[in-house]
């Protein structure tokens, strides 16, 4: 009797496609965590950091939706070999920059790279994983994935600290450019060996894609409760995220290196725990690993709020990180995969997309209202009210994330919308 071979969970080409990913972000995670403080060098203040952080989330909000239509129509390899190119290109405003004004130009080009990636990325791993393991396949990426956080931040912080941050961004811009070339010869390779199945970008194309994504927006269901809680959550953190190199710099007494070292350690719990997450959001359902997820996040922010402002309490800031790692980890997979079984697998792209951009228009000043809070009620305040709302978002999670009965990426909550009788699509 012939034993059928179990097949393995990533396949090679999933694997080389992660390889790409590993060192496009490693270049990323390298200065992310440390712009702010680039933006210091260039003579910001905390005000300008708040404007800056609120301008820069402008042209992400324009572009993720149509970034993830792009990755439908396209296909996933060429729409992220399209916006390596742009990402490449990102890193010449970035290194060059003389004021902060002209990191507005880098951000507004890498955000094209971002709305052609990010939604592509999670979409690439949902088509190569089935739904009864696709937790697991998404837990196994991330914790791949979580390389460049391990690797990246006390890297940038070493070369900053040492050499200062226009050698550092240099040696992220040859990482980006490496992984520009792998996701290059990825499409190129898919376009010789499959028949493409690609649709022509047109404004009937993009509309049509666009009524069946509000359908699934607007029916009140699993899709709009994951918006109004993501977008709700997109507030709360734009809150706080963006001070908080700035937090540990100058409330904290962390250096450059100590600030990459300490955001290291988010990478490492994250790597550890996002397998342990896919596991538990096959097993158990994904409202549970969700939900577990926010409350350990915010224990975290409220750890790294209440540290004792000594030299010897430091230490404390790496268990606040560790802490957002595995709320982090745990969550990523079951989340990536709740969307990815929620909606038609031919717009999983442009969902993706949604949601990263989620309820950009109110949480588009959140960053410049962060910096006010910051001045006028201390330092501490836009973090407090960053982990008061990750909490609370726990009461709407276990209530109303829920998949249909019977459903799958086959069946979508969109079959049950048409039975309701949603207007059709033009």
């Amino acid at each position: 009797m012939q034993t059928v071979k179990k097949q393995p969970l990533l396949s090679g080409l999933l694997i080389l496609f992660l390889v790409g990913m590993v060192f496009a972000n490693i270049g990323g995670s390298m200065y992310d965590g440390l712009l702010p403080l680039y933006l210091k060098e260039l003579n910001a203040n905390i005000i300008d950091i708040g404007l800056f952080f609120t301008l820069s989330s402008v042209v992400p909000l324009l572009l993720q939706i149509l970034g993830g239509w792009v990755s439908d129509s396209l296909g996933r390899l060429r729409a992220i070999a399209i916006g390596s190119v742009f990402g490449t290109i990102a890193f010449v405003p970035l290194i060059l920059a003389d004021t902060w004004q002209w990191l507005l130009l880098a951000t507004a080009i890498g955000a094209v790279a971002r709305s052609l990636v990010g939604p592509s990325f999670d979409a690439f791993i949902a088509e190569h994983s089935s739904e009864q393991n696709r937790g697991k396949v998404y837990g196994i990426s991330q914790a791949i994935f979580m390389i460049v956080m391990v690797v990246g931040p006390p890297l940038g912080g070493l070369l900053t600290g040492a050499y200062g941050f226009k050698l550092m961004l240099l040696i992220a811009g040859i990482f980006y450019f490496i992984a520009m070339i792998i996701r290059l010869s990825m499409a190129r390779e898919a376009a010789k060996t499959s028949k493409a199945n690609t649709e022509k970008l047109t404004l009937k194309n993009l509309t049509s894609n666009l009524w069946t994504m509000a359908g699934l927006v607007f029916s009140g269901g699993l899709i709009t409760w994951m918006l109004i809680t993501d977008g709700l959550r997109d507030v709360s953190f734009q809150f706080s995220g963006n001070l908080f190199p700035v937090y540990m710099q100058e409330i904290g007494g962390l250096t450059y290196q100590q600030i990459g070292w300490v955001t290291s350690m988010f990478g490492i719990f994250m790597m550890l725990s996002t397998i342990p997450g896919g596991w538990l959001s096959d097993k158990m359902g994904e409202r549970f690993p969700i939900a577990l997820g926010m409350v350990l996040l915010s224990a975290a922010l409220f750890i790294l709020i209440n540290i004792p402002q000594t030299v010897a309490s430091q230490w404390l800031y790496y268990v606040g990180w560790a802490v957002a790692g595995l709320g982090a980890g745990i969550s990523g997979p079951a989340y990536q995969s709740l969307i990815s079984k929620a909606v038609p697998k031919e717009q999983r792209g442009l969902a993706f997309g949604l949601f990263s951009t989620s309820l950009g228009v109110v949480s588009l000043p959140a960053p410049w209202i962060g910096s006010q809070l910051w001045e006028n009620f201390g330092p501490t305040f836009p973090f407090m009210i960053t982990a008061s709302v990750i909490l609370l978002s726990v009461i709407p999670i276990w209530l109303k994330f829920k998949l249909p009965k019977d459903n799958s990426s086959d069946t979508p909550v969109i079959e049950e919308l048409k039975e309701e009788k949603v207007p059709a699509t033009p």
